[in-house]
């Protein structure tokens, strides 16, 4: 729980969350991989974020030790697409409190 409380307390990384869950509407069209199937390659949400490459790596890896995002690699690049399992258990969990 602490990874998760971790990862949600960065605005910048709620909002990657949000975008994740319409990414047809929020990022562009993409040579390889399907947005809603494979993810969103992170070069675009770097892009949209407004950050290094780096810095948006460092974003998607705590949400990925959270298991709030899954990766995905195809060629060279990487894939992100919300947990939306592991979502709808947080959710829960954080009703109980």
């Amino acid at each position: 729980m602490q990874a998760t409380l971790r990862a949600l307390a960065n605005e910048k990384r709620r909002l990657i969350l949000e975008w994740l869950k319409d990414p047809e509407a929020h990022f562009p069209p993409q040579v390889d991989g399907d947005r809603v199937k494979d993810g969103v390659c992170s070069v675009f949400i770097a892009q949209k974020l407004g950050v290094t490459q780096p810095t948006v790596s460092e974003h998607l890896k705590l949400l990925t030790q959270a298991e709030l995002v899954t990766p995905k690699k195809i060629k060279q690049w990487i894939f992100y697409k919300r947990n939306e399992k592991r979502i709808r258990e947080l959710k829960k969990e954080l009703t109980r409190f």
